[in-house]
């Protein structure tokens, strides 16, 4: 659904590039999510893939549209959800919908609801209720919570069928129930179309989810992968022993090969081996037991520590 080959951009007296020769590909109907500290090429990335910003070089294309030569096809294919939001807060909720089909050319223009088509006004009811907005739809913007906002703005997006939703920072100052629901009927959209998500963000519990990652830092990509194979690659299991006897503890572990780093309490590398063998095999009474399961956050944080470096 979305291929990117080499992609570059390089800003006029900038020193270095922003975006510096990444390439990867999204599959159809995929939750993709692209991460990155601040300024590590996400914005850039897609600003070009959704046709805001030209790039230096390489190519992308969406469905097989060039993102540069065939911009206004790809356009149509793509949902954007902004940073920031871009309703008019003086129209209803459906107005701002109704001005979406116009500039799309969806349906003819009618000065009011009941007179749009019956077909406009079936697919509104339907993207209304998906998203639980339906009871608020013809209210003022202005009266929306700003969860409220964001799902408004998601249907509006999903008006014209896209191929792929593209999300930036979309849950951006939003509470966590709000982030929860807005998060459970995109999946449900995406469950129901077949719509593909591409994601940026900053909450990475949010990135847990996805089918693939991929990680930006100063403009390259330093991971690729579903969330399992970068947490795997990156970052060590290991539990966390102690004892009231310490020494005791300290030197059977010293006798039964375990490697040891810090403590107390000690902490063991599993190098294979499970927890529950683990445990089995000392005797020394233990008072702590600690197991930690990589977070993807974990393996965000040494991603970026190491090419900071």
């Amino acid at each position: 659904m979305i291929r990117v080959e080499e992609l570059v951009k390089r800003y006029k007296k900038a020193e270095q590039n922003a975006v510096d020769g990444i390439s990867f590909e999204v599959k159809a109907g995929e939750f993709f999510v692209l991460l990155g500290p601040n300024g590590a090429g996400k914005t850039t990335t897609i600003s070009i893939l959704t046709t805001t910003l030209a790039p230096t070089g390489g190519r992308a294309t969406i469905d097989g549209s060039d993102v540069v030569r065939e911009a206004s096809t790809v356009r149509r294919k793509v949902g954007i959800i902004f940073q920031r939001p871009s309703l008019d807060q003086n129209l209803t909720a459906e107005e701002n919908v109704r001005f979406h089909a116009l500039l799309y050319g969806l349906y003819p223009y009618a000065p009011t609801y009941a007179l749009m088509h019956r077909e406009y006004r079936a697919q509104v009811e339907h993207l209304a209720k998906l998203l639980g907005i339906a009871r608020d739809i013809h209210k003022p913007v202005r009266t929306f919570s700003g969860g409220m906002r964001r799902k408004l703005e998601i249907m509006r997006s999903l008006l014209h069928d896209p191929k792929v939703l593209f999300l930036d920072e979309p849950t951006a100052g939003l509470d966590v129930p709000s982030r929860r629901t807005l998060w459970e009927h995109l999946s449900e959209v995406r469950r129901t179309s077949g719509t593909t998500i591409f994601l940026t963000t900053h909450y990475l519990e949010e990135a847990e989810e996805a089918d693939r990652i991929c990680i930006l830092d100063k403009g390259r990509v330093v991971s690729f992968g579903t969330p399992d194979d970068i947490k795997r690659d990156l970052v060590e299991d290991y539990v966390l022993v102690d004892a009231d006897d310490r020494l005791g503890l300290r030197d059977e572990l010293a006798r039964l090969g375990y490697l040891t780093s810090g403590g107390p309490p000690f902490k063991l590398q599993l190098d294979g081996h499970s927890v529950h063998s683990i445990l089995r095999s000392i005797e020394t009474p233990l008072t702590i037991v600690k197991t930690h399961t990589p977070s993807l956050e974990d393996a965000y944080l040494e991603i970026v520590s190491k090419t900071s470096e």
